[in-house]
């Protein structure tokens, strides 16, 4: 972690107030020396005191202050300490919260440690204005989609503000962590840090479900399952329960594995040691096989269709045989003959003129097309789904099932709202592939070409499902947008040193 930058008190060694004193006895001093063995003795007195008087109930809140308000501190004045918590969070609060260890709403948690570090963000302008880093296409094409959705709250069709109120926050608001990435990720070791870090929380997930598939569900998830019969509806198929790990559903887990999975090639084709590039296969094989448990067929048409835009990228002799050798393999286990339920429901994938659900699908996005063209705003955010269920519940779109992120776009922000949108995923894989081709540095090369593949397969998947609205995924797509903007950032920087190394030398 690089040195926390310096808030303004303290800078003139004239001014010794007490908030002068104060920082320099917590950030600098760390609270060391007599004074702080002074501070904590006395507070083991009071907690003791506090314990043996009223009992556990305020010594339990006493110990969630003391390290609530040292976390609140380290989000905002050292930042990638709050980037690296916020993408850990943001990978296991589904599981947390499926716990039920707390009643209190975890993604109000989420929303909080956003705006602490965006809090941070605006001390770090107030030291050192530079709002060079926030210009690019990238920026300005989700600042004007933040923009339209905020203007969604006056839509004259909407049934319900608070429908708005609610879904916002996962819409628009989660947005503004790309500014966040973009501005405290500035080094090529801590991008790496954040990327291992992605790497291992995967690698958690797919061998949580891998015991979900083998060993069984714990307490807890099976109480999930059986709580409404409208989750074994749509999660037990084929006579067994699709597997969903840490995450909200089968889908989210799906999607999660192909876009790990994704970056793991995208990071094999990097001037990595060995024993990293071992690492990486060892992540790839137990994301892309756990795929398999969660039986989501949209999941599974995402990896050959990214790996052809590999194969576009990357092209050349050695490339271009292995994906000619892989497209062979992969078309023998769509047709060999199985009784296995998990590969039959894969291969189901592939023929989606035999599938049910894809033809229903087909006939409710056929139905609601004269809506869509007649409401260029649409009908709101939230109109459809849980908070159009709950907001407005007798309106024509609650019970309309979008069942596609592009669908629902279109639906709830008009064909107005659906165009800034397309615009916005066109813009961050045009930056990207770009980028690819510009950027210089190898390793920095190898990243950009896996944000690639990853932004690649939510644009796909976000139309048969609806990809980047549950954490992690709607976290992780902003991080990987301000990643491909990020590398081509440190690569122009190491350019520029360059010349000035060999002068130097």
């Amino acid at each position: 972690m690089e040195e926390p930058y310096q808030i303004p008190i303290g800078q003139n060694k004239k001014k010794r107030g007490v908030l002068n004193q104060l920082y320099h006895f917590v950030i600098v001093n760390k609270m060391g020396g007599p004074l702080g063995l002074l501070f904590f003795a006395l507070a083991a007195l009071f907690f003791s005191v506090v314990v043996a008087k009223l009992g556990m109930v305020p010594g339990v809140l006493l110990i969630l202050m003391m390290i609530g308000i040292p976390t609140v501190l380290g989000v905002i004045f050292y930042p990638q300490f709050g980037v690296v918590i916020f993408v850990v969070a943001a990978y296991l609060i589904m599981f947390i919260g499926r716990m039920n260890i707390t009643e209190f709403p975890l993604g109000t948690l989420m929303d909080g440690m956003e705006l602490l570090l965006i809090i941070g963000v605006i001390i770090q302008q107030k030291q050192k204005s530079d709002w060079t880093i926030f210009k690019g296409p990238i920026s300005i094409i989700i600042a004007v989609w933040i923009l339209y959705n905020f203007i969604e709250v006056i839509n004259p069709t909407a049934e319900s503000k608070m429908a708005w109120l609610y879904t916002v926050r996962s819409v628009a608001l989660i947005m503004l962590s790309f500014f966040i990435f973009l501005y405290n990720i500035r080094t090529l070791k801590f991008l790496k840090l954040v990327l291992k870090i992605w790497i291992g929380l995967s690698v958690f997930a797919a061998l949580y479900a891998y015991k979900q598939q083998f060993i069984g569900f714990t307490s807890f998830e099976e109480a999930w399952l059986y709580s409404d019969p409208e989750i074994a509806g749509l999660l037990f198929i084929g006579g067994q329960w699709r597997k969903f790990s840490i995450f909200t559903d089968p889908v989210a887990f799906s999607y999660n594995m192909v876009v790990s999975g994704l970056l793991c090639i995208g990071l094999l084709s990097g001037p990595f040691s060995r024993r990293n590039k071992i690492l990486l296969g060892i992540a790839l094989f137990l994301c892309f096989t756990s795929l398999m448990f969660s039986g989501t067929r949209g999941a599974y048409v995402l990896p050959p269709v990214a790996m052809a835009l590999y194969a576009i990228l990357k092209f050349n002799r050695r490339v271009m045989i292995g994906a000619i050798v892989g497209a062979i393999g992969f078309a023998a286990l769509i047709f060999v003959p199985t009784s296995n339920p998990t590969i039959y429901r894969f291969q189901t994938a592939f023929k989606p003129s035999d599938d049910a659900s894809f033809n229903v699908r087909k006939i409710n996005q056929k139905r609601i097309q004269p809506f869509i063209q007649s409401h260029p705003l649409g009908g709101g955010l939230g109109a459809t789904g849980t908070w159009g269920k709950r907001f407005s519940p007798n309106s024509f779109l609650a019970n309309f099932p979008p069942d596609s992120g592009y669908v629902r776009v279109a639906v709830e922000a008009g064909w107005l709202g659906l165009l800034v949108f397309c615009t916005l995923m066109f813009i961050i894989l045009k930056e990207g592939i770009n980028n690819y081709y510009s950027i210089k540095d190898p390793t920095l090369k190898s990243i950009c070409l896996a944000m690639v593949l990853v932004i690649f397969a939510y644009h796909i998947g976000n139309y048969p499902q609806e990809a980047i609205v549950q954490f992690p995924s709607n976290t992780l797509f902003y991080l990987v947008a301000a990643i491909i903007v990020i590398t081509k950032r440190l690569d122009i920087e190491q350019q520029s040193s360059t010349p000035q190394s060999k002068l130097a030398l």
